[in-house]
Parts: C-alpha cells; structure tokens; sequence
C-alpha cells in the first residue's frame, strides 16, 4: 500500500523557485542573444564572401583558378554545373535561409521594453542627405550603397576592358579595324554590367522572403532598388546591343551573326529577344504609363519569364549562374504567395465613406499577427481574375484578432468598380450584404516596431496615405496600458486633405481623438484642409458628422473564410531548403543520364552543347518548384485545418461588443483644423516642446512624393540648424517615409 504525502510550501521555498525561474528565464535570454550574435557574424561573413566573389571574378587569378576547380570538379560527381550552382547561387540562397531562422529566432523573443535608442551615427546614416524631385529621398546609408556599387561596376569593367585590350586579335571573320574591334569589346563589357544589374534586380521584390527585412527596410521601400537596377540594366543592356548590331552592320555580317551559335554556347537573336523583352518592360512601368495604365503595366510585367528564358539561351549556363539567386528566390517566393492566396475570403463587413472611399473588413485566422504599416494584396474575381491591389491595413491584430481592415479610395478603374459593387449592395432591398469573394496576400511588414523609440511621434499623411498611420495608433493605443512597453508621451497626427469630408477616414481611430486624456500618452490632431475655406464647423464637430456611416454587415460564416496569412519564417526557410536541395540533386542527376560521362583534363574540354545544358537546368529548376509546391499545398491545407477548428471554438464563445461611449467635448481645445493652406512642416518642428533638454523625435511621411519631399527637406533643415546650435536644447529628428509606388 503506498502513501502519498502532500507538501506545503513555504514562503522561503515559494521565493527560491521565483529565484530559479527567474534565474532560468535571464539565462534563456543571454543564450538567445549569443545565438543571434552569432547568427548575424555568420551572414555578415557570408556576404562578405559572395560580394567578395564578384570582385574576384574579372581577375586573371580567379580565371586560373577557377579553371582548376571546373576540370577537377567535371571529374567528380558533381560536375562543373554542380560546382557553378553552390559558388555562384547558393551562398545567396543561404542568407535568405539564415535570416529567415534568425527573424523567427528574434520574433520569439518577447519586447519588454523600448528597444535601443539611435546613435547620433546612425541617425546621421539613416536620416535623409539628399532631397530633391529627380532622385527623390536619398538616406546616408542608400548613398553609401549606391556609391558602393558604382565602383563595383567600375572594377568591374576596368578589370575587364583592360584584359581585353592587351590580348586583343584581329577579328579576321568580320574584317574589323582596330577601333571598331575596340569599340565591339567595349559593348560586350557593357553587357556584364547589365548582368550584374539583373543579378540583384529581384531580390528587392521579394515579399515574404524578402532579404531586406534583414536591415529595417520594408518591402514597399525597396522597390525602388529594383527600380534603379532595372533602369542601369536596360541602359547597360541597350548599349550592349545596339553596339553589337551596329558593328555587324558596318561590316555586312548581321545576317550570319544573328542567327549563328557561337563556340561558347550563345546565340544572338536570342539575346535580341531579351533585350526587346526588357525594353517593353521598361517602358510599360514608367510612371506616365503606369499611373495612367496600371493594367498594362502589370500584365507586360509577367513578360519576365521569355527575358530570363531567352537570357539563358544567349548567355549560356556559366553566366546564368550569377543571376540565379534572385530568379531562384523570386520563385520559391512567388509559388508561397500563390498556394496562399488560393484560398478566397470574404468581406465581413463594408462602409462608404463620403470622401468616396470604402472600408472593408476581412475575417482572419486569431492566429495570424501582422506588425503596423503591414500591406496586404487584394484581388477580387468579381472585378478581375488577375488584377491584385495593394493596400495598407489599418487595424491592429493586438486589437482584434478575428478581422483586418482595409481603406480602399476610389478614383480609378478598379477601385470604382468595387464602389459600384458595394453601393449596388447597400441600396437592394437586403440590409445584409452578399458574399463578396476575396483572395488575400500577406500582409507583410516590417521586422520590428521602430517606431517605440521615439520620445515624441509626429505622424503627417496626406489623403488616404494616412491609413498605414492609423495602424500605428492602434497599436500604441492597445500598447499604452501594458507595462512592458514604452510608448511615446507625445503624438501628433498632421492630416493634409483636399476637402473636409476626408475627416472620414480617421473614423477608425474616432474614440481615441474623442475621449479624455488619461495621462500616459497625449495625442494632438491637426487638419489641414487645402481647397476649402473657413467653415462654420469645428473639427470635432466634422469628426462626428462624417463618421456617421451605415455598416453593411454579411451574413456568411467567418470559420469558412478566414485568412491565414503566409506561412511562418521557420516553415518557408524549410521550404526554400529543400527546394535547393531538390535542384541540386536533379541537376546532377539529370547530367549524369544526359551527358556522356568522360574524363576531364587540363586540356580537355566540355563539347556538351550549350542548348542542352540549358535544357537540363529548366528541367532541374522545374522539379524542384514543383516539390516546393507539394509541400507548400500540405502545409496550407494543414494549416487551414487548425485554423478553422480553432475560430470555430472561439466563435462559440462569441462577445457581442458594441462601441463604447466615450467623454466628448473635453478634447476640443487640443485638435486643430486649418482651412485653405498646407502646412508649415518647418514652423511645426520649430513649435516642438523639448522640456526634457533632448529628446528623440520620429517623423513618418506617408502620402503623395511631393509631400513626402516637404517633410524630409524640412527634418533635414531642422536636424542640420540643431547641430549647429546649443547642445543642450538638441532634437534629433529621425524621418521615415511610406510611399508605396506600385
């Protein structure tokens, strides 16, 4: 017979267990941290290696010995190609994988307090250097890369041209003079440097394994990257060609150069082709075109796939090589976005607004957190079955986690035809509104909520760029009761708007303008309105009359079309693993059965024609999307389950909450509107109260480009006359802009 004894604990007892806990919890916390320290060494080293590997590549000490390691490697297993795939696109490939593990690492560890303030030397970096309408907003950092990689190019064609030069030959096929072969060699070099373009072209437009997180830079800031490269390629491209074809032009051999194979591989018309291919895509995204024919710009868009085949075909594999990583990553990317947004939502709820915009509200998985300023892409089958829109959230997942909300202005082709589609549902006979399908992906948003560093938060928009900025008020608001974080004291709201039924847009955030202050966070709203004058009305009382709106609410079931978001960080650097994995293991497979096998030597050389090599890569890059594709479809599938299992528990215990009333009219004396003028960002920066000797001041811009050029021009002004005047009234103004140009 057993008996079972129970023990009380003592208070000394109760204190020595919160000790170990503690104890355990601190030492959790410092391996955490010696863990992504080390992480991060390791990805600085490893991007040092592949920079590094593209300054060695023009020398004649990388040739030699590069053509050791493709003889000694074309005797082994893996073959030439095996070795080009694991020194040119892996490493990579391999920093999108570390910093997705490192990312997930970081997101586990819990925010208990402000994070860091900046350095007077990273302010400097990241604060805006050079302002103006022809390059927009340049920072010290983008500068410094930008410069960086001038000299690259630079290096690169010097090392090359001058190769050329010293072991140059007549050219007895074409009959060329010596300034014409001259002239010929030069144009080929320019087409490396475009290769070297196309090589980072995509890596700033990947969403969710976008390796710019990495450094604090959001997807839709690093578009623009994309957009530099694309430009620098298409100018190094056209050039490439142009000259190419006059040289053959003064020598009457077009006819028989276009079309002939060359002995390493590459056939010309088809890089023709690609550089038609990218002179459409070029053309079709300029911002004339683009604004005015978003359609056009985004179906030529898809056009990238003939550019990256015919590339392959006129480049041959060598080369393809180096611009793999970006193409790799861009489809295991593109195939993740795909399976996600397969499964259709629902619009829960919809509102007009009176400045003709349209706020829809979509069910989502409680599971699915998303940061502030998140972006999500809409598509509607109703509208278009190809079209997708991106759209700023402005909800907070801290605050409801069933629904995610969306803004839509409606003034052009697309978002006009959803205006119609709602307004048709408002005025039938039936209150309830039908099931409005809608495919969903993302959101995707910035790593870390940098905007808890700041002591003072001034947060201007213009129009309807001010809903990524009601997001953020969200979540300070949820944020300001909870002890582990440090909210800024101060927030201004500046909203510049054309006319005064844009008030409407801040309905979301109305309680928190309306109600009492409570002492941990003051929040002054100033409006703007430009091309109205004086009116009779004060702002609150504009608040409250065009917040007023009727909210259609359907009657489907939320279980059945919640959305759930990507796939985790953990999850996808598994995916992009195996996929690697996979290709890899299919190029040297399909190699082994397709390619005689024969013994390489220092004098022998590889007589497998170019085409068919070509052929084996597609067929190997093919094979590893498609298992990237099974897996993905599994874990979605999964994920669906448990998800839907879970909203359905949650939905049992349904909470009917109604807006709760809020203390009116104690607050009017603290908001501002102005009719007929735009702000004076200068005067409204020099008006900030610094009782605290110095302080830490965040500006976000988000709205129209030539706003966003006002604000930074102005934090720049401020920030130089600060340095220049007493220390001890210092301010540093740190400026952020949201401009999602696509």
């Amino acid at each position: 017979m057993y008996k079972f004894t129970t023990q009380t604990q003592t208070p000394n007892s109760q204190t020595e267990n919160r000790g170990r806990i503690i104890s355990n919890m601190n030492r959790n916390h410092k391996a955490r941290a010696v863990l992504l320290t080390a992480i991060e060494v390791f990805m600085i080293l490893l991007c040092a290696g592949w920079v590094s590997l593209w300054l060695l590549k023009p020398t004649d000490l990388w040739t030699r010995k590069w053509r050791v390691a493709e003889n000694t490697a074309r005797a082994s297993v893996f073959g030439y190609y095996g070795l080009n795939f694991v020194v040119y696109t892996f490493p990579v490939v391999a920093l999108v994988i570390i910093g997705l593990v490192y990312l997930n690492i970081k997101h586990s560890k819990p925010q208990t307090c402000r994070q860091t303030k900046f350095s007077t030397f990273s302010n400097t970096l990241s604060n805006p250097l050079v302002v103006n309408s022809y390059v927009g907003i340049l920072s010290g950092i983008e500068l410094l890369g930008v410069a960086l990689f001038l000299l690259f190019l630079a290096w690169t064609f010097y090392a090359r041209i001058s190769k050329d030069f010293r072991k140059l030959m007549p050219e007895e096929s074409l009959n060329l003079k010596i300034w014409e072969l001259k002239y010929l060699r030069v144009a080929t070099r320019f087409g490396l440097l475009a290769e070297a373009c196309l090589g980072l072209l995509l890596l700033p437009v990947l969403r969710g394994l976008a390796p710019f997180r990495l450094i604090g830079i959001q997807f839709e800031a690093s578009v623009k990257y994309h957009v530099w490269l694309g430009t620098a390629m298409v100018l190094f491209g056209t050039f490439h060609g142009a000259s190419t074809l006059f040289i053959w032009g003064i020598s009457n051999q077009i006819q028989d150069q276009v079309w002939k194979w060359q002995n390493t591989g590459r056939i010309y018309i088809a890089g023709e082709i690609t550089l038609i291919t990218g002179l459409v895509i070029w053309i079709t995204s300029l911002p004339q075109i683009r604004r005015i024919k978003f359609e056009i710009f985004y179906y030529t868009h898809h056009l990238y796939i003939v550019f990256f085949v015919f590339f392959l075909f006129h480049a041959g594999d060598r080369h393809f090589y180096m611009v793999f990583p970006g193409l790799f990553l861009f489809a295991i990317d593109k195939i993740l976005r795909i399976i996600q947004s397969r499964t259709e939502t629902c619009v829960v709820s919809a509102r007009v607004l009176p400045c003709k915009a349209v706020e829809l509200t979509l069910p989502k998985d409680q599971r699915l957190k998303y940061k502030p300023t998140s972006v999500v892409y809409v598509k509607i089958p109703r509208i278009s079955r190809f079209q997708w829109h991106a759209f700023s959230l402005i909800s907070s997942s801290s605050v409801d986690d069933e629904t995610m909300s969306i803004v839509v202005k409606c003034n052009k082709s697309w978002t006009k035809s959803l205006y119609e589609i709602i307004n048709t549902e408002r005025e039938g006979e039936s209150d309830q509104l039908k099931c409005i399908s809608v495919a969903v992906e993302g959101p995707y948003g910035p790593a870390s909520l940098d905007f808890l560093r700041y002591d003072h938060l001034i947060l201007i928009a213009g129009g309807i760029g001010v809903t990524p900025l009601l997001s953020i008020l969200q979540e300070i608001t949820s944020m300001k009761n909870n002890t582990k974080f440090i909210c800024p004291a101060r927030i201004q709201l500046i909203h510049v708007m054309k006319k005064s039924h844009d008030v409407a847009l801040l309905s979301s955030i109305l309680p928190l303008l309306l109600k009492r202050l409570d002492g941990k966070m003051h929040l002054q709203l100033k409006v703007f309105v430009t091309q109205e004058l004086q009116s009779g009305s004060t702002l609150t009382e504009l608040l409250n009359k065009f917040s007023q709106m009727q909210t259609i609410q359907s009657s489907v079931n939320r279980s059945s079309y919640a959305a759930h978001g990507l796939e985790s960080l953990g999850w996808m650097a598994v995916i992009t693993g195996l996929i690697s994995i996979v290709f890899f293991v299919a190029l040297i497979v399909f190699n082994h059965i397709v390619v005689p096998t024969k013994k390489a030597s220092k004098k022998t050389k590889d007589r497998t024609p170019s085409w068919i090599s070509d052929l084996l890569l597609m067929s190997s890059f093919a094979l590893a999307i498609l298992s990237g594709v099974v897996v993905g479809i599994v874990l979605r599938r999964r994920r669906l389950k448990k998800g839907n299992l879970a909203l359905i528990q949650s939905l049992n215990q349904t909470k009917n909450t109604t807006p709760s009333s809020v203390a009116r009219g104690s607050r009017q004396e603290e908001h501002e509107i102005h009719f007929g003028e735009r702000p004076n960002f200068i005067e409204i920066f020099s008006d900030i109260n610094n009782p605290a000797g110095k302080s830490d001041i965040g500006v976000i811009s988000s709205g129209p480009e030539a706003m966003n050029l006002s604000v930074a021009k102005a934090c720049k002004q401020m920030s130089g006359g600060s340095r220049k005047g007493s220390k001890k009234n210092r301010q540093q103004l740190s400026f952020h802009s949201l401009n999602f140009t696509l």
